[in-house]
């Protein structure tokens, strides 16, 4: 990635899927959830040229193409407050990249068998770290 401070979300999101592509990590035909900010036939363009279904809500100027996608947003939200407040990500502690995703990989393992935990016990909350939390 070039780094430049002048980039825009749209080049720096292409970057980083190019990378990803380049790297195998991006498997042809997958669906990219994206919002507003992404409009634009370069972007759109792109997409296409890496195999990538891309899908963003609708801005009220073109021809409704995604319908309502406030549920799957919502619920990404919700998976991001998760993991920033509820399982502390944003301080991970960790200092090379391998550390950042083992404190990753270890709150999300943490947080999945809780999570499978308070099913068994049929606890009204089920994703509820409070009782755990010492």
């Amino acid at each position: 990635m070039s780094g430049h401070p002048a980039l825009g979300e749209c080049e720096v999101a292409a970057e980083l899927l190019e990378h990803a592509r380049d790297h195998g990590l991006l498997a042809a035909g997958i669906v990219l959830i994206g919002d507003k900010g992404f409009a634009g036939k370069e972007f759109e363009q792109h997409t296409r040229n890496l195999e990538i279904s891309f899908v963003r809500p609708d801005r009220r100027d073109e021809t409704r193409r995604h319908g309502n996608l406030a549920p799957i947003r919502q619920r990404i939200e919700s998976i991001f407050d998760t993991l920033k407040g509820q399982l502390s990500l944003e301080q991970h502690g960790g200092r090379t990249p391998a550390g950042v995703y083992a404190r990753i990989a270890q709150r999300l393992a943490a947080l999945a068998a809780v999570t499978w935990h308070n099913w068994m016990i049929n606890t009204p909350n089920k994703r509820s770290l409070t009782p755990y939390d010492h």
